[in-house]
């Protein structure tokens, strides 16, 4: 667990998200239409210098470690969040019941980019939805809360873009979503997992509620070419 979840977005361009991205030696990023999200294989310092010139487009991209480390050129270092990996060791979660959820595809990305935009989950882009397994609620017709998955290493998923609108909240939508994922994740015999930035002291205390723990912390490097 400890290595694979030190670098989860190596491990999971190299598995279930390979199809999502490239892997060059010890280099791997995602389609920049699907996800930002960089890695390589070793320690940040030794391979950031070669993944600068593996990578075939010159959009910003976010290098996701538990390194805190300084940024090697020729890099240009343009944000660094400190946040946390939390990993699900609640029990097994057998599903509630609550609002109607329905599955997103393609013709609701305008929606999800509108409430990702207004939001700020994370990072969030025209094919993120090829992660899989995004879900939401509706109000009137249109689309009040959201979660799916994202990184999908060996035998763990990570539930991301969990947010409500600003009018909506307080209604338990992004509880019963987050749930939701945990129950898909563990019927597929694997361990959920997040991340959160390390000052959202208010989504920390949710997630630990619901059988969250924070594991280690994580770093999102947000770099220029």
């Amino acid at each position: 667990m400890k290595q694979i979840l030190d670098n989860p977005a190596w491990y999971a361009l190299r598995t279930h998200n390979r199809v999502l991205g490239n892997v060059q030696k010890g280099s791997a990023y995602f389609r920049p239409e699907v996800s930002p999200f960089v890695a390589v294989e070793g320690p940040a310092l030794e391979g950031l210098p070669a993944l600068h010139g593996a990578i075939p487009f010159d959009n910003n991209v976010i290098f996701v470690s538990n390194e805190n480390v300084e940024i090697p050129g020729p890099w240009q270092l343009l944000a660094a969040v400190p946040g946390y990996q939390m990993l699900y060791r609640g029990q097994a979660y057998p599903g509630s019941e609550g609002p109607a959820t329905i599955p997103l595809t393609m013709e609701h990305v305008p929606e999800m980019l509108a409430l990702t935009s207004l939001t700020a989950p994370g990072p969030f882009s025209e094919e993120t939805i090829r992660f899989g397994h995004y879900e939401g609620i509706f109000d009137d017709g249109k689309l009040v809360a959201m979660a799916g998955q994202r990184m999908h290493p060996e035998g763990y998923a990570e539930i991301s873009a969990v947010c409500t609108h600003p009018d909506h909240l307080g209604k338990g939508y992004a509880k019963h979503l987050l749930l939701r994922q945990v129950n898909r994740i563990q019927q597929n015999g694997e361990q959920p997992f997040l991340h959160v930035k390390a000052d959202n002291a208010r989504a920390i205390g949710v997630y630990e509620s619901l059988g969250f723990e924070i594991r280690t912390e994580i770093f999102f490097y947000v770099l220029k070419r």
